[in-house]
């Protein structure tokens, strides 16, 4: 899997959510603490009724039947506070755990869905809230309580030997069935979760595209191959509960016959006069508790394939997308920009889709970018935005390497309008200025300069306009002027433009004709990858590219008339980095011819 952009070293990724884990130790140390109060008050209930039968039943004293259970009472008031302060600790340690790591892989998940485009986005936030409610819920208490199995054991092996022995073996042997569940389960499990995923990938995808579905007739077909997938995650997660049920079965058999067993071999030592009463009910008791954490251990099993696999998923992508650097926040630049031997290809793919590319545009010039389709137009806006890292070579922006800025100080300073436009949940206002801090003025300013502000007015809310998931309420040429806004908004230095007038008609081509003029006034720099000549007549450079190569390069009259010509394309100069803005470069540069 590719990656993109300067990253620090990933290091060991599953450290990484261990060192989550460590980063509030304190708080499962506190928790070690509760929980160690917490068994220890445990032992009362056995110790009240072994001095019951002992000592009350025995002398026949009141008093001190009314004392032990005032003692009782006390112990469990206690004990019942603990829990509550426990559980909260536990409730608070959850969400810091959640507020740290969520924004991370939240981070990692958009990096690997724009690098690869085959991910679902929210499964890496499934396995986060997974791995959560794993490590601080219910199974977290019975980690720290199984600990105490040997203090109850070592009671027990006190009233009696076998008594110890016979619990140890009882427990040793429900562990051992234990393991077998989650053994015999785990194979079937893995698949069905591998399954499952893919089903909700493809269920998801396909109601995106509901419109289409529809009007082809697909609907039969896409459904009978989504429920191949689901109907095997379903056969799967029978098979291993069929499995897990038969064995959770005797374990629940095993259990009980255990504990009675257990409470039949007190009487038999009491029957012996090698034990107390008292001793035989509060070692069945003892050995009850000692099972607990167990047999909340075995239950946990059915979740831990689950559990192993989201955390599995979640090391790979955090190791594949590690943090970027922050880069720099360099000043802000005037749009020149330089393209050097540029060799690029979708992140997905190893064969390239560009090479050697090379241009310089000064600062507020046009550049109008052409080629048949599959010629590179598109991953050449791609690189030019940052979106997608070149293999070889660089993009320069006012001299710095765009991989040097910072990725939020370089988002503001570019406009892109890609050739399949995506708005978002939220009002016209709200996409117009990129969910960022809204500066009405801006809002205005951009929509006017691409020349949607009037219609927006139109609109029932005007700006304030909702606009349901990738624009729906628009058509398709609305959302192109309204991406187009968006991208002017911020008085961006550099705008760069993928077919922008792929969904307009006859009016909607003028009022772009109008919008790059009034971007050219502005001085901003301008690259749009288009098929139609009249966007020629307002550029000052033309590229030409073919089957990704750069065929020429140059004013767009002297291009067009050795296109026709068919003459070969001037030698292009060699591009002379810039120093990146506010910079001074020490070597001196000679002017191009």
């Amino acid at each position: 899997m590719m990656t993109a952009g300067k990253y620090r070293p990933a290091g060991d990724a599953r450290g990484e959510l261990a060192h989550a884990l460590l980063a509030y130790k304190r708080s499962f140390v506190h928790i070690g603490v509760f929980s160690g109060v917490i068994n220890v008050l445990m032992l009362a209930p056995a110790l009240y009724m072994l001095q019951v039968y002992d000592r009350v039943l025995a002398s026949g004293n009141e008093m001190t039947l009314w004392m032990l259970t005032l003692i009782l009472l006390m112990m469990y008031a206690f004990m019942g506070s603990l829990e509550w302060v426990r559980g909260l600790v536990v409730l608070r340690l959850s969400t810091a755990f959640d507020r740290k790591l969520a924004p991370r892989i939240f981070d990692a998940a958009f990096a690997a869905n724009l690098k690869t485009g085959q991910l679902n986005a929210a499964q890496p936030l499934e396995d986060l809230q997974q791995l959560r409610q794993f490590a601080t819920g219910q199974s977290l208490f019975a980690l720290f309580d199984a600990p105490w199995f040997p203090v109850y054991l070592l009671v027990m092996f006190y009233f009696h030997p076998l008594l110890g022995w016979f619990a140890l073996a009882g427990t040793v042997l429900l562990m051992l069935v234990g393991w077998l569940n989650e053994r015999v389960s785990r194979p079937h499990l893995k698949l069905a979760g591998e399954l499952a995923i893919a089903s909700r990938r493809d269920a998801s995808a396909n109601l995106r595209n509901a419109e289409v579905i529809a009007a082809m007739g697909m609907l039969t077909d896409l459904r009978r191959r989504w429920a191949e997938q689901h109907l095997g995650y379903v056969r799967e997660q029978n098979l291993a509960s069929a499995r897990m049920a038969k064995i959770q079965g005797w374990n629940k058999a095993l259990r009980m016959a255990v504990q009675s067993l257990a409470l039949g071999l007190g009487a038999w030592l009491v029957l012996r006069h090698e034990m107390t009463a008292g001793m035989m009910i509060a070692g069945s008791i003892l050995l009850g508790r000692a099972l607990a954490p167990i047999d909340q251990l075995i239950g946990a099993s059915r979740q831990w394939t689950g559990v192993k696999e989201a955390e599995r998923r979640l090391s790979l992508l955090l190791a594949d997308f590690p943090p970027l650097a922050k880069g720099m926040e360099f000043p802000r630049p005037n749009g020149a920009v330089a393209v050097e031997q540029l060799l690029a290809a979708p992140p997905s793919q190893a064969q390239p889709v560009l090479h050697g590319i090379n241009f310089q545009l000064a600062a507020g010039e046009t550049l109008a970018v052409i080629g048949p389709s599959g010629a590179g137009k598109t991953t050449l806006a791609r690189c030019l935005v940052n979106a997608w890292p070149p293999l070889r070579g660089q993009v320069r922006l006012d001299g710095a390497p765009l991989e040097q800025w910072r990725p939020e100080a370089l988002g503001a300073l570019i406009g892109y309008l890609p050739q399949d436009v995506q708005l978002f949940a939220g009002t016209v206002a709200e996409n117009i200025a990129r969910f960022s801090q809204m500066d009405e003025q801006k809002v205005i300013a951009a929509a006017q300069m691409a020349g949607v502000h009037e219609l927006v007015l139109q609109l029932p809310e005007g700006y304030q306009t909702r606009l349901g998931e990738n624009g729906m309420g628009l058509s398709g040429g609305q959302r192109q002027r309204v991406g187009l806004a968006r991208a002017l908004y911020g008085e961006p230095c550099l705008v760069v433009l993928d077919e922008p007038n792929a969904n307009l008609d006859e009016a909607g081509d003028a009022m772009l004709a109008q919008a790059i003029g009034r971007i050219k006034q502005a001085g901003v720099t301008l690259v749009v990858m288009t098929h139609k000549p009249n966007i020629l007549q307002q550029a000052d450079k033309l590229l030409v590219l073919k089957a990704g190569a750069q065929a020429d390069c140059g004013p767009p009259a002297e291009v067009m008339a050795r296109m026709r010509r068919g003459a070969a394309p001037r030698p292009q100069p060699k591009v002379t980095p810039l120093p990146p803005t506010g910079v001074v470069s020490l070597t001196p540069r000679r002017e191009e011819a």
